[in-house]
């Protein structure tokens, strides 16, 4: 019965930690305190059973599942893999989604082709990503009562992946996290087959630029230090 009991614990704990990315990443990085995780979780584990649970129970499950997170060689080979670049001088304009604007917009992609361009289509709006140079020229062809959100001053930063990352879950979302987890606002994000595309202000464009170099850094570190294993 005890051993039931116990199996219960590291089900909840592993069903808990599956929906906190933070959680996952800093025991997959091993930068967790074991103990402030389990610490953490009690409430909620003891909730679920409707029963109290001793912390030390909680510490060997947290021990238990955290192998669970360790990042696959695929995706390590994905991450290491990755190449970035910065595209500053970037705008973004949202439209309301309208027949008129799905007209207007399928134009301005046939007239821009050479032009930094990327449209996100939503069910009620529709958002148009643009070198800032012909931010005027593409706003002029709607309507002011079309427009929705317009901002300037962006920068897009551009994380092209090896085509393995179409079938690798987790690779897009590592990407995205860290850069949340640091308060940087993400504006706008856009996965286009193999390229990721992240929209922010000017300002935290160094900032993110320095946490994925870091985070690709690390899986080629890692990669490297098994091949000397």
């Amino acid at each position: 019965m005890a051993k039931k009991s116990g199996t219960s614990i590291s089900k909840i704990v592993k069903a808990i930690i599956d929906e906190e990315p933070a959680v996952q990443d800093a025991l997959e990085r091993g930068y967790a305190n074991i103990s402030a995780v389990a610490r953490m979780l009690k409430p909620s584990v003891e909730k679920t059973l409707k029963r109290k649970v001793t912390l030390e129970a909680l510490i060997t499950s947290v021990k238990r599942v955290k192998f669970d997170y360790k990042p696959s060689r695929e995706y390590l080979k994905i991450i290491a893999g990755s190449v970035i670049s910065l595209r500053t001088d970037v705008a973004k304009v949202s439209l309301e989604r309208t027949r008129r604007t799905l007209e207007t917009t399928r134009r301005i992609l046939a007239g821009l082709t050479g032009a930094f361009l990327q449209v996100l289509e939503g069910i009620t709006a529709i958002t148009l990503i643009m070198d800032d140079g012909v931010f005027d020229r593409v706003c002029s062809m709607f309507k002011r009562e079309d427009i929705l959100d317009e901002k300037r001053n962006l920068a897009a930063i551009i994380v092209q992946s090896p085509h393995e990352i179409v079938e690798t879950p987790g690779c897009v979302v590592a990407f995205y996290n860290p850069i949340s987890r640091a308060q940087i606002n993400i504006e706008e994000a856009v996965s286009c087959y193999t390229e990721t595309i992240i929209l922010l202000r000017t300002e935290d464009a160094g900032r993110a630029l320095s946490i994925l170099t870091g985070l690709i850094t690390r899986a080629r570190e890692t990669l490297k230090g098994e091949r000397r294993c």
